[in-house]
């Protein structure tokens, strides 16, 4: 595909912002569920998919992203990580959940969906869509059925989270807390918070961290925060333009997918990010007593969303972050961690089998 010039791609960008700056503000209006980043990306997709010409930068999402680790940051208090160590059990849990995720899953591809046991593998592991997409494309895998799978798993998890909680257990899900009670952002607190997001994302990619833009900004931030340097947080206006190049972003996953193809995709990533949901629900309701939390908590630190996502649904579901962001932190490293190792040999023996 011929990139267009300069000024038109850059009219095709705004464009796309636009169209999710009007389909987050229509979810807000209507009283939806986290409104600025699920409406945003829903519209997108809609207008991708009827052939609208959008597409987003790559350099958006980089500068956005550090904006919501300081934000996630800024939830935390000293109380956040005193129970730190009783977590473990819960983690321990976690990788069971993998394996039997991925047990359940990878057949599910195989038989229902027809793909090679290769793609298979690689599309049904609950996280690290970069590094999926890459390990598996080398491995011989269908590249863009593993992003589409991926993508389409984050939107149906998003979708069925929200929907779940607002319908089903009547909580309140209309967004992101903006935090309007917070202390006002002084000169100082201001420059705190700039700090945060440019020293951190730069930490955490010193430090080779998953998500480096989303995790060192929001580790500098919660230091700070429980520090008692500053209480303050991001503006409100601009945690919801995060959240529209955000929800903009995955929306435009699909450009250039055949329709046929992302509607199969879809599909199938909503048959496992089904039976993936069940695990996690069986999972919280039968071990969140054994690991001290509410059924709510463990649901959301094992449901199967990406890590800036569901920290943020965590975050507008009034639920403790540290708890959840910890959780999806430890099911990346363990995928990055097992992918090329123990995955690439299995996927090989599929192959050759």
């Amino acid at each position: 595909m011929l990139t267009p010039p300069a000024p038109k791609r850059a009219l095709r960008i705004l464009l796309t912002l636009c169209v999710g700056a009007a389909g987050g503000t229509g979810f807000y209006l209507a009283g939806l569920p986290l409104p600025w980043m699920l409406g945003s990306m829903l519209a997108v997709f809609a207008f991708v998919m009827a052939g609208t010409p959008l597409e987003t930068s790559g350099r958006l999402r980089p500068i956005v992203i550090p904006v919501i680790g300081v934000m996630l940051g800024s939830s935390f208090n000293t109380e956040t990580f005193q129970h730190l160590g009783q977590w473990g059990l819960s983690l321990a849990g976690l990788a069971l959940y993998l394996v039997l995720a991925a047990a359940l899953v990878v057949p599910y591809f195989i038989k229902v969906g027809r793909l090679d046991p290769v793609t298979a593998f690689f599309s049904a592991m609950p996280g690290g869509i970069n590094e999926m997409t890459v390990i598996g494309g080398a491995l011989g895998g269908d590249e863009k059925r593993i992003i589409l799978a991926h993508a389409g798993r984050i939107v149906v998890t998003i979708s069925i989270i929200a929907v779940w909680f607002r319908v089903v257990l009547g909580y309140e899900v209309q967004g992101v807390p903006l935090h309007d009670d917070a202390p006002g952002l002084t000169v100082p607190s201001a420059l705190i918070l700039l700090a945060c997001a440019v020293l951190g994302t730069w930490l955490g990619g010193k430090l080779k961290l998953p998500a480096p833009g989303l995790l060192g900004p929001m580790l500098l931030s919660g230091a700070v925060h429980i520090s008692g340097l500053t209480a303050s947080s991001p503006p409100g206006f601009l945690v919801i333009v995060a959240q529209v190049v955000l929800g903009s972003t995955m929306g435009c996953r699909f450009r250039g997918a055949k329709p046929r193809l992302v509607a199969e995709t879809l599909a199938l990533s909503l048959g496992g990010t089904l039976i993936t949901m069940s695990l996690s629900l069986g999972f919280a309701v039968l071990l969140h007593k054994p690991f001290g939390q509410t059924v709510e908590q463990v649901l959301l630190a094992y449901a199967p969303g990406g890590l800036t996502e569901m920290s943020l649904v965590a975050l507008a579901m009034h639920a403790e972050v540290a708890y959840i962001s910890v959780h999806h932190l430890v099911r990346i490293v363990i995928l990055i961690a097992v992918a090329p190792s123990i995955l690439t040999r299995m996927a090989e023996r599929l192959r050759y089998k």
